[in-house]
């Protein structure tokens, strides 16, 4: 088939997300190596948002292709009230690496499910129904995570939100909404958590859920005892603590799971994207001990057709064997440092890159107007008109031979796990040639 034909054949019959539908020009993909994309014009792009935040071992990987292919030659599907290898295998290593008493899995498809089913768990197992969450975070795209996150990605869909979800501030340390350094801060953004769960009855709050690092909106990093004092908060009133994990797990941010970078024990973590590295879809829900233990008597009332899908299991296996084999959660970290190092360089040269915010491999460089003003380049939510400049520097992006994902003022580092640094200055060099262009619009 013609790349033309294959080109047309997307756009006249398939949907877009995200997106008006009229004048859109997508990359057409023809194959994925490491790092790299190549289209049908034989153009290579270097992935630096390692798609969207999933593809963590990189593109290609063969170790999973052939357990895809060997899970599929055997057994490709049975209900999930059957057991099978890969799904208990799976299962056990899932245990294995999370924190503390963390110890049962249910599958899901992909993210946005695994937040639906934290939610009912955390119901049911509380007999609670309210959802404490921050305003910017992003936990998918079904009625009830689209209404848990705070994105503006709910606007057209907010009239029929899932009853129940309370918002709080975010601790956006480099626009903090109380006007406080990290150094001077008192934990404003923890004791204001505390006081809307007392304000909405302690009583009716099921859980907090939070994302394990701070993704889509911004990378905005935690304070150090952020997650130590949610728990304390959690605890004291009896409320479960849920990490979301969609994007910050699996190496991303240095460690199996981000929140483990802080040394706390959520009651539930969600999961997908680099649980398989994008290869098929899969997700998941891991429990605690007590939770799990909760539904031992209790019926537990949540269930997928394809919950613990034998394909999706077997990819899940072999990648959390790549992740050991290449030891690629400590190069995560190893890599992440290499990069500070080299935004803090292109900040000297940049007046328009205001702030980076990074852990592991999970990165975002923020562009401001003024250094001291934090002007943004363009504004939170911001509409076509405010866009021009930010639309420039992605296009360049792009033009320039890289796929990652610019929002608003913001560009995302977030490269697979497999970068070498040389790969981080070929990208990295893409992205200042870009930030120049945002250079002559700084006041």
């Amino acid at each position: 088939m013609s790349k033309e034909e294959i080109l047309k054949n997307n756009l006249d019959y398939t949907l877009f997300s995200w997106s008006p539908q009229a004048g859109l020009n997508p990359i057409s993909a023809e194959r994925a190596e490491g790092v790299y994309v190549y289209d049908r014009d034989g153009k290579r792009y270097i992935d630096f948002s390692s798609q969207l935040m999933n593809v963590n071992i990189g593109h290609g990987n063969q170790k999973v292709a052939e357990a895809v292919a060997k899970q599929m030659s055997e057994l490709s599907y049975v209900y999930p009230g059957m057991a099978t290898e890969a799904r208990g295998l799976l299962g056990k290593k899932l245990a294995e690496v999370s924190p503390g008493s963390l110890k049962k899995t249910f599958f899901t498809n992909a993210g946005a499910e695994a937040i639906e089913n934290c939610v009912k768990l955390a119901r049911m197992v509380t007999g609670r129904h309210k959802i404490i969450a921050k305003y910017r975070s992003y936990h998918g795209a079904t009625y009830g995570a689209v209404t848990v996150g705070g994105d503006p990605r709910r606007f057209p869909v907010d009239r029929d939100r899932m009853p129940g979800v309370v918002h709080v501030e975010d601790p956006y340390c480099y626009r903090c909404p109380w006007s406080q350094s990290i150094e001077s801060c008192n934990r404003e953004c923890v004791g204001h958590i505390e006081r809307v769960i007392q304000l909405e009855d302690p009583g009716s709050v099921a859980a907090i859920l939070i994302e394990g690092e701070s993704g889509s909106s911004g990378c905005i990093k935690y304070p150090p005892d952020y997650w130590q004092r949610l728990r304390e908060i959690a605890d004291k009133y009896g409320i479960l603590l849920i990490a979301d994990e969609v994007m910050s797990g699996f190496g991303r941010c240095g460690q199996w799971f981000a929140i483990q970078n802080s040394g706390v024990e959520p009651d539930m973590i969600a999961m997908a994207k680099g649980l398989t590295s994008g290869y098929v879809p899969l997700g998941g829900v891991i429990v605690s001990e007590s939770i799990a233990d909760f539904f031992n008597k209790t019926p537990m009332m949540i269930g997928l057709t394809y919950s613990g899908h034998a394909v999706g299991c077997a990819a899940g296996v072999a990648t959390l064997e790549v992740y050991e084999e290449l030891d690629l959660i400590n190069k995560a970290r190893e890599t992440g440092a290499y990069i500070d190092q080299q935004v803090a360089k292109l900040q000297e040269k940049h007046p328009s890159l205001g702030d980076f915010r990074n852990t592991g491999l999970l990165g975002c460089i923020e562009l401001v107007r003024n250094r001291k003003s934090k002007k943004p380049m363009a504004p939170w939510n911001a509409g076509a008109a405010e866009m021009e400049v930010m639309n420039k520097v992605a296009g360049k992006i792009r033009e320039l031979g890289m796929f990652t994902f610019v929002r608003w003022n913001w560009i995302f580092v977030a490269p697979p796990l497999t970068i070498t640094n040389d790969e981080v200055d070929e990208g990295l060099d893409i992205i200042s040639q870009a930030i120049a262009i945002a250079d002559e619009h700084v006041t």
